[in-house]
């Protein structure tokens, strides 16, 4: 496929993908319009990837292909038109329906179709024998948070996805955020950790809001004040580089008021939640994948 290459490494940002640009050959399909696949194709014609007008998509709801069209994207009557049109193929389904829309794919699908599927569970080697047995697929686990380009991703190869399709999916995904390559088997921690974590920490912002009503703040004032201090610890972690414990360390005075709230949360079981949240999910993404 013609992509201009960009340097990839087990992590990719977003800073390190700015000069990513696909050929304009490239034509991008969506099979599935709903909310994932919608923050994905806005994250990328936002950043300049690639242009709605080289987008198409086909959904069951006439409300979701609208919500598309809605920002220049062309809505197909059929899957197999999607494929037909495109040369990259997001599939983008609840993982029950994937077996079947790549049935109504598959006739149209050629060996220059590269596939990547977003479905929680669905392995390689299923993707493979139902699109095609030298199908070129890769999997790839996003968040939400593509929608305003501050994805955590995480992709693996299929057997016949070559060096340049793992290049072509990292450097677009890393223009909305970050993107690991790790071993398919990770996939599942990968889910519970990423991609149901945004939730995790909606909960966060909002018990902290709730906290500060309690204490007396305007709910308006509490909610800024939770949101903006959940996003300015993020990016100190991610910025300097120094450990969270370490970042903790620095803020908690001895005898003051955050070692206070911090031995609250300890005897809450606060970060013990946190992981067996994660572990749940992960455990139910094997489920769902019969592993």
């Amino acid at each position: 496929m013609d992509v201009l290459r960009v340097t990839t490494s087990n992590t990719v940002s977003n800073r390190a993908a700015m000069g990513f640009e696909v050929a304009e050959s490239t034509r991008l399909g969506f099979i599935g319009a709903g909310q994932m696949a919608e923050a994905i194709a806005r994250g990328l014609v936002g950043k300049g990837v690639i242009p709605a007008q080289r987008i198409t998509t086909s959904d069951v709801s006439p409300g979701r292909c609208k919500v598309f069209e809605g920002f220049g994207v062309s809505v197909k009557s059929s899957n197999a038109d999607v494929a037909a049109d495109s040369n990259i193929l997001i599939i983008a389904v609840k993982p029950q329906y994937v077996r079947v829309v790549l049935d109504d794919a598959r006739p149209k699908l050629t060996k220059n179709h590269l596939l990547v599927s977003i479905a929680a569970g669905i392995q390689l080697k299923d993707l493979e024998a139902w699109a095609g047995g030298d199908a070129r697929v890769v999997r790839v686990m996003p968040n939400t948070p593509c929608l305003v380009g501050e994805t955590a991703a995480a992709l693996s190869a299929g057997s016949s996805a070559t060096k340049e399709d793992v290049e072509l999916v990292t450097g677009m995904f890393s223009t909305i955020g970050k993107i690991h390559v790790v071993n398919e088997n990770l996939l599942n921690a990968v889910t519970g950790l990423s991609g149901s974590g945004p939730a995790y920490v909606y909960l966060a912002i909002e018990a902290l809001a709730d906290g500060g009503v309690r204490a007396g703040l305007p709910r308006d004032v509490a909610l800024s004040l939770a949101t903006q201090t959940v996003y300015g610890a993020a990016k100190m972690v991610n910025d300097t580089g120094k450990h969270p414990a370490q970042l903790k360390d620095e803020v908690t005075s001895p005898g003051g008021t955050t070692i206070a709230g911090v031995h609250e949360l300890e005897k809450a079981g606060f970060r013990a939640a946190l992981m067996n949240a994660v572990v749940a999910a992960a455990r139910r993404s094997e489920e769902m994948s019969g592993q």
